[in-house]
């Protein structure tokens, strides 16, 4: 019998087509092409599981996936192979074995995600299922006032756009970063938190918005974290302008390689 093997995967993928990353029955999502290209690879129906569930629309410049495996290919070939199974919007950049105690979500220490922002005011065929068109301009240094009270451990209820029905323990979060640049046509919201709560980002993304057009004040946007209301923050952005750029471990790959 062979002996199976614990691999990750470093992926990016355009999520316009696909219903979020968590498998679900009839509808086209990432976790199912990648368990369909590994099936089609290897013979195995195995469950792969991701450092951050995307949602629907979302993108990914540095997902982190693992899965359990019994084939001896090599690095290399799972890279090669996935990748010639896998459709054109979503690609395997690394692959390795790791120890069979790390785990990508539970042992991820940060989660980094950018949300993108059209500035200008028409829109670009180029541009259109990656950032959000806004026309209006934007006042950056009133966005990043706002940032600042983002930064550090705070209840973000306000923030989720709803918490029925959900696992969702703790409405707190550590958010190590949080800021708004300007890169010519594009205004860029980076954060980076130890985890997020459901639509956390495009709410915030959303508030932001406001800000930067004079719509809500620094003290208002305040006053919405410290509200600790689900929901109050808003309105939710636009899937397609999010993107998960990475999630960060306590250790190096080469550290957690097997």
């Amino acid at each position: 019998m062979a002996t199976s093997s614990k691999m990750v995967l470093i992926m990016e993928y355009d999520g316009t087509n696909y219903y979020g990353f968590q498998l679900q029955a009839d509808l086209p999502t990432i976790q199912g092409e990648i368990e369909q290209a590994l099936w089609k690879l290897t013979g195995e129906r195995t469950r792969v599981m991701a450092a951050s569930r995307t949602d629907t629309g979302v993108h990914a410049k540095g997902q982190v996936v693992s899965f359990r495996t019994s084939s001896s290919l090599p690095s290399t070939a799972f890279i090669k192979g996935l990748n010639y199974y896998l459709p054109q919007d979503i690609a395997v950049k690394e692959a390795f074995r790791v120890r069979e105690s790390f785990n990508v979500r539970r042992h991820a220490i940060s989660r980094e995600y950018a949300y993108y922002i059209l500035n200008r005011p028409t829109r670009s065929p180029l541009r259109r299922s990656f950032a959000y068109l806004v026309p209006q301009p934007l006042d950056i240094g009133l966005m990043n006032e706002a940032c600042q009270y983002l930064v550090g451990e705070h209840d973000f209820a306000s923030f989720a756009t709803s918490l029925k029905g959900s696992n969702v323990k703790s409405t707190v979060r550590r958010v190590h970063h949080a800021s708004v640049a300007k890169e010519g046509e594009l205004v860029i919201l980076n954060m980076v938190a130890n985890s997020f709560l459901p639509h956390q980002v495009r709410n915030t993304a959303g508030s932001l918005i406001r800000v930067g057009q004079g719509k809500m004040t620094v003290n208002e946007f305040r006053s919405i974290l410290e509200a600790r209301q689900p929901g109050l923050a808003g309105p939710t952005a636009p899937a397609h302008g999010l993107c998960l750029i990475g999630v960060s471990y306590p250790h190096s790959w080469e550290e957690i390689r097997n």
